[in-house]
C-alpha cells in the first residue's frame, strides 16, 4: 500500500523540525565551547598582540595618501592635523570649500606635503565617485579613506513634525559613509589599505531623544562589520565608536523637530547631563594610534567600552538609565539637566563648548550649508 500525500507531508515535516533542532543543538554547543574554552584561552593571546606585538607593527604613514570626508570640522579635521604630523598627503572632502582651505593651510604647517581640497557632498554618489577620482589622479594611489562626515537630531521621536526631512541624516551618516567606501575599495585593495568610519558608541545601546540618529549608526555600524567579514585581510576596517566629543555637534548644531537646522544649546545641555565631553584632539591621537595598529574598534573616551557588554547582557539597565536621565514631565526638565545644574557638570566642558559655539558657515551654490553635519 503506498503510503498517502498527507503521510508523506507528515514525515517530511518531521524531518524539518529533527533538521532544525539537530542545528540549534549544535549552535548551543558551538556557542558554550567559544564562551566556556575559546574566550578564556583567547584573553591572554590577545593581550600579548595587543601589548608586545602591535606596537611594533605600526604602519608608517609618511607618503601615503588619505582621503577624509566631514573634513572642514570636528572630528574630521582633526584627524587631518593627526595624520598631517605623520608626513601622510591628504584630500579633504566637505562641501565647504572655505573652511576646508583653512583646514588645508594648518594641515601643511603640521607636515602634511601635498593636500588636494575636493569640496563635494558625499550624500551624493557621484560626488563620491568624483572625490575619489580627483584624489587618485592628483595622489596616483589611496591608501586611507576615512568616512566621517555626520550629522544628528536631538529631540524625541513623537515630537518631530516634519519626518520627511530626517531623510537626510540618513543621506549623509549612512550612505554618505557608503558611497565612498564603494568608489575607493578597489584602490584599496590595490594598495592593501585601510577603510576607517566614525560611528558611534550611541549605535550600539539605546539613548533617549536620539532614535532615528542611533538607527543610522546602527546601520552604518553594520554595514562595516560585515564588510570586514567579506574583504577579509584585503582591507582593514577600523570603526571608530566615540562618546560626547568635542564638535560641531556638540556645540548643539543640531537637525530640530520641524526638520530645520538649529543652534540649540539647552537640548545639548540635556543630552550631555553629567557625562564628560572629550578633547577631540585626545580622541584623534588615540585613534589614530588604533588605525596604524590596525585595530578594529577604537572607543574613546574610555568609560564607554563596557557600553556593548551591558547592551548583550543586560539591556533592560540601559533602556531604564535612558528612560530615567531622558524623560520628564511636561514643562519640568529632564533628570540629566537637573542633574547638570544641581552638579556644575557643565564647567568641565572643553573651552570651545563653553563660548558661544561659532561654526564654519558659508553659502555654496546659493543655499546654506547644512552646518548641523560634521562636512
Amino acid at each position: 500500500m503506498r503510503p498517502s500525500k498527507h503521510t508523506g507531508r507528515t514525515i517530511l515535516a518531521s524531518l524539518m523540525d529533527l533538521y532544525l533542532l539537530l542545528h540549534s543543538v549544535l549552535m548551543h554547543i558551538s556557542a558554550a565551547i567559544i564562551i566556556l574554552i575559546y574566550i578564556p584561552l583567547s584573553i591572554p593571546v590577545k593581550l600579548f598582540v595587543w601589548a608586545v606585538v602591535k606596537p611594533l607593527r605600526k604602519e608608517d604613514l609618511s607618503g601615503k595618501v588619505v582621503l577624509i570626508t566631514g573634513a572642514s570640522s570636528g572630528i574630521g579635521e582633526e584627524l587631518a592635523y593627526q595624520y598631517a604630523k605623520k608626513g601622510a598627503c591628504l584630500s579633504l572632502v566637505a562641501r565647504r570649500k572655505q573652511a576646508l582651505e583653512g583646514v588645508a593651510a594648518a594641515a601643511r604647517e603640521r607636515g602634511s606635503p601635498d593636500v588636494l581640497v575636493v569640496p563635494a557632498d558625499v550624500s551624493d554618489p557621484e560626488q563620491s565617485r568624483r572625490a575619489v577620482e580627483e584624489t587618485v589622479s592628483h595622489f596616483g594611489k589611496l591608501n586611507h579613506l576615512v568616512a566621517n562626515a555626520g550629522t544628528w537630531s536631538i529631540c524625541f521621536f513623537d515630537e518631530i513634525t516634519n519626518i520627511t526631512a530626517f531623510t537626510k541624516m540618513m543621506d549623509v551618516n549612512f550612505w554618505g559613509s557608503v558611497y565612498p567606501a564603494y568608489y575607493a575599495l578597489p584602490h584599496l585593495k590595490a594598495s592593501k589599505g585601510k577603510l576607517v568610519v566614525s560611528s558611534s558608541i550611541a549605535a550600539t545601546a539605546p539613548a533617549s531623544r536620539l532614535s532615528l540618529y542611533n538607527a543610522t549608526k546602527a546601520a552604518q555600524l553594520r554595514f562595516y562589520e560585515t564588510l570586514r567579514s567579506e574583504l577579509g585581510s584585503e582591507v582593514g576596517i577600523t570603526i571608530l565608536t566615540a562618546g560626547f566629543v568635542e564638535s560641531e555637534m556638540t556645540k548643539g548644531k543640531a537637525i530640530q523637530r520641524d526638520g530645520e537646522v538649529a543652534v540649540d544649546e539647552e537640548a545639548r545641555d540635556a543630552q550631555i547631563g553629567v557625562f564628560p565631553v572629550a578633547r577631540v584632539q585626545k580622541l584623534c591621537e588615540v585613534a589614530l594610534n588604533g588605525i596604524r595598529r590596525g585595530d578594529w574598534y577604537v572607543t574613546w573616551p574610555s568609560l564607554y567600552r563596557p557600553v556593548p557588554l551591558i547592551a548583550c547582557l543586560a539591556p533592560e539597565v540601559l533602556t531604564w538609565q535612558s528612560y530615567a536621565l531622558y524623560n520628564a514631565k511636561k514643562g519640568s526638565p529632564p533628570l540629566s539637566q537637573r542633574m547638570q545644574e544641581a552638579t556644575g557638570a557643565k564647567r568641565f566642558y572643553p573651552p570651545s563648548l563653553r563660548r558661544h559655539p561659532g561654526v564654519k558657515t558659508e553659502r555654496t551654490d546659493d543655499h546654506e550649508e547644512d552646518a548641523a553635519s560634521n562636512v
